[in-house]
Protein backbone atom coordinates (compact mmCIF):
# COMPACT_ATOMS: atom_id res chain seq x y z
CA UNK A 1 0.00 0.00 0.00
CA UNK A 2 1.58 3.36 -1.07
CA UNK A 3 -1.60 5.81 0.49
CA UNK A 4 -4.36 4.64 2.68
CA UNK A 5 -7.85 5.33 2.21
CA UNK A 6 -7.63 7.73 4.77
CA UNK A 7 -4.96 9.47 3.58
CA UNK A 8 -6.55 9.59 0.32
CA UNK A 9 -10.10 10.83 1.82
CA UNK A 10 -8.25 13.75 3.97
CA UNK A 11 -6.42 15.06 0.88
CA UNK A 12 -9.27 15.58 -1.30
CA UNK A 13 -10.82 17.48 1.05
CA UNK A 14 -8.40 20.07 1.65
CA UNK A 15 -8.25 19.96 -2.54
CA UNK A 16 -11.88 20.20 -2.77
CA UNK A 17 -11.38 23.17 -0.36
CA UNK A 18 -8.99 24.90 -2.47
CA UNK A 19 -11.09 24.81 -5.48
CA UNK A 20 -14.05 26.20 -3.81
CA UNK A 21 -11.84 28.95 -2.56
CA UNK A 22 -11.04 29.62 -6.00
CA UNK A 23 -14.46 28.99 -7.55
CA UNK A 24 -17.25 30.49 -5.19
CA UNK A 25 -19.37 31.28 -8.08
CA UNK A 26 -18.64 28.19 -9.42
CA UNK A 27 -16.79 25.47 -11.57
CA UNK A 28 -17.08 23.28 -14.33
CA UNK A 29 -15.03 20.11 -14.42
CA UNK A 30 -13.89 18.04 -16.70
CA UNK A 31 -12.74 14.74 -15.91
CA UNK A 32 -10.75 12.04 -17.41
CA UNK A 33 -12.27 8.73 -17.70
CA UNK A 34 -11.99 6.21 -16.62
CA UNK A 35 -9.38 6.58 -14.06
CA UNK A 36 -10.22 10.08 -12.08
CA UNK A 37 -13.83 8.42 -11.54
CA UNK A 38 -13.62 7.90 -7.80
CA UNK A 39 -11.61 11.09 -7.41
CA UNK A 40 -14.32 12.89 -9.12
CA UNK A 41 -16.82 11.89 -7.38
CA UNK A 42 -15.19 12.38 -3.82
CA UNK A 43 -14.15 15.61 -4.65
CA UNK A 44 -17.50 17.05 -6.22
CA UNK A 45 -19.22 16.02 -3.01
CA UNK A 46 -16.81 18.60 -1.11
CA UNK A 47 -16.57 21.30 -3.10
CA UNK A 48 -18.72 24.02 -1.35
CA UNK A 49 -20.10 25.57 -4.91
CA UNK A 50 -21.91 25.60 -7.78
CA UNK A 51 -20.42 22.58 -10.01
CA UNK A 52 -20.74 21.21 -13.78
CA UNK A 53 -19.49 18.37 -14.69
CA UNK A 54 -18.44 16.98 -18.59
CA UNK A 55 -16.05 13.94 -19.32
CA UNK A 56 -13.23 13.34 -21.92
CA UNK A 57 -11.46 9.75 -22.67
CA UNK A 58 -7.98 9.56 -23.83
CA UNK A 59 -6.30 5.83 -24.45
CA UNK A 60 -2.39 6.01 -23.92
CA UNK A 61 -1.50 2.58 -22.28
CA UNK A 62 -3.59 -0.14 -23.55
CA UNK A 63 -2.67 -2.89 -21.46
CA UNK A 64 0.72 -2.11 -20.60
CA UNK A 65 2.50 -0.47 -17.39
CA UNK A 66 4.50 2.05 -19.79
CA UNK A 67 2.61 4.71 -22.03
CA UNK A 68 3.05 4.53 -25.65
CA UNK A 69 3.49 8.11 -26.09
CA UNK A 70 0.25 7.68 -28.80
CA UNK A 71 -2.36 10.00 -27.13
CA UNK A 72 -5.70 9.50 -28.95
CA UNK A 73 -9.10 10.86 -27.86
CA UNK A 74 -11.75 8.47 -27.72
CA UNK A 75 -14.71 10.89 -26.06
CA UNK A 76 -14.98 14.74 -26.72
CA UNK A 77 -17.35 17.10 -24.50
CA UNK A 78 -20.55 16.91 -24.81
CA UNK A 79 -20.98 20.38 -23.47
CA UNK A 80 -19.49 23.71 -24.37
CA UNK A 81 -16.53 24.81 -22.36
CA UNK A 82 -16.26 29.11 -23.83
CA UNK A 83 -16.11 31.81 -21.08
CA UNK A 84 -16.61 29.16 -18.42
CA UNK A 85 -14.12 29.11 -15.37
CA UNK A 86 -12.84 24.73 -15.91
CA UNK A 87 -10.88 22.42 -13.57
CA UNK A 88 -9.69 19.10 -15.70
CA UNK A 89 -9.62 16.38 -12.92
CA UNK A 90 -7.11 13.79 -13.69
CA UNK A 91 -6.03 10.68 -11.63
CA UNK A 92 -2.01 10.72 -12.35
CA UNK A 93 0.10 12.80 -14.36
CA UNK A 94 2.77 10.76 -15.87
CA UNK A 95 4.49 11.70 -19.09
CA UNK A 96 2.17 14.40 -18.63
CA UNK A 97 0.98 13.89 -22.76
CA UNK A 98 -2.39 13.21 -21.69
CA UNK A 99 -2.67 16.20 -19.96
CA UNK A 100 -0.81 18.69 -22.26
CA UNK A 101 -3.01 17.46 -25.22
CA UNK A 102 -6.47 17.86 -23.23
CA UNK A 103 -5.18 21.30 -21.96
CA UNK A 104 -4.47 22.47 -25.28
CA UNK A 105 -7.68 21.07 -26.74
CA UNK A 106 -9.69 23.01 -24.03
CA UNK A 107 -7.78 26.00 -24.25
CA UNK A 108 -8.35 26.35 -28.13
CA UNK A 109 -12.10 26.59 -26.95
CA UNK A 110 -11.27 30.08 -25.12
CA UNK A 111 -12.92 29.19 -21.51
CA UNK A 112 -12.65 31.81 -18.86
CA UNK A 113 -10.00 29.63 -16.84
CA UNK A 114 -8.12 26.46 -17.09
CA UNK A 115 -6.43 24.64 -14.38
CA UNK A 116 -5.88 21.00 -13.61
CA UNK A 117 -5.93 18.86 -10.12
CA UNK A 118 -4.03 15.35 -10.47
CA UNK A 119 -4.73 13.05 -7.68
CA UNK A 120 -0.70 11.99 -8.31
CA UNK A 121 1.98 13.13 -9.46
CA UNK A 122 5.01 11.56 -10.94
CA UNK A 123 7.28 14.35 -12.20
CA UNK A 124 10.34 11.69 -12.76
CA UNK A 125 8.54 10.65 -15.14
CA UNK A 126 7.23 13.74 -17.19
CA UNK A 127 8.03 13.95 -21.23
CA UNK A 128 6.27 17.63 -21.13
CA UNK A 129 6.10 20.58 -19.24
CA UNK A 130 2.45 20.62 -17.99
CA UNK A 131 1.30 23.18 -15.25
CA UNK A 132 -1.21 21.28 -12.22
CA UNK A 133 -2.63 23.89 -9.79
CA UNK A 134 -3.58 21.42 -7.68
CA UNK A 135 -1.83 17.95 -6.75
CA UNK A 136 -3.46 15.68 -4.44
CA UNK A 137 0.35 13.55 -3.98
CA UNK A 138 3.43 13.69 -5.72
CA UNK A 139 5.00 10.25 -5.72
CA UNK A 140 8.09 8.22 -6.89
CA UNK A 141 8.43 6.16 -10.67
CA UNK A 142 5.70 3.05 -9.57
CA UNK A 143 2.83 1.43 -11.55
CA UNK A 144 0.19 2.54 -8.61
CA UNK A 145 -3.66 0.98 -8.81
CA UNK A 146 -6.48 1.48 -6.52
CA UNK A 147 -8.88 4.72 -6.20
CA UNK A 148 -9.88 4.35 -9.67
CA UNK A 149 -6.46 3.59 -11.17
CA UNK A 150 -6.51 0.33 -12.85
CA UNK A 151 -3.88 -2.40 -14.85
CA UNK A 152 -5.86 -4.06 -17.64
CA UNK A 153 -8.74 -2.55 -16.28
CA UNK A 154 -8.23 -4.68 -12.94
CA UNK A 155 -7.98 -2.99 -9.05
CA UNK A 156 -10.08 0.15 -9.79
CA UNK A 157 -11.98 -1.07 -6.80
CA UNK A 158 -9.53 -0.56 -3.88
CA UNK A 159 -10.48 2.11 -1.43
CA UNK A 160 -6.40 2.78 -1.31
CA UNK A 161 -3.17 2.96 -3.73
CA UNK A 162 -0.92 0.42 -4.00
CA UNK A 163 2.20 -0.21 -5.94
CA UNK A 164 1.72 -3.06 -9.09
CA UNK A 165 4.56 -5.34 -8.98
Amino acid sequence: MLLSADQIRQRVADMAGDISRDHPAGVHLVAVLNGAFVFLADLVRQIDAPVSLDFVRFSSYAEGLVSSGDVQLLKDLDGEVSGRDIVIVEDIVDSGLTLAALQHLLSRREPRTLRTACLLNKPTRRQVDVPIDYIGFTIDDHFVVGYGLDHADRFRNLPYIAVLR
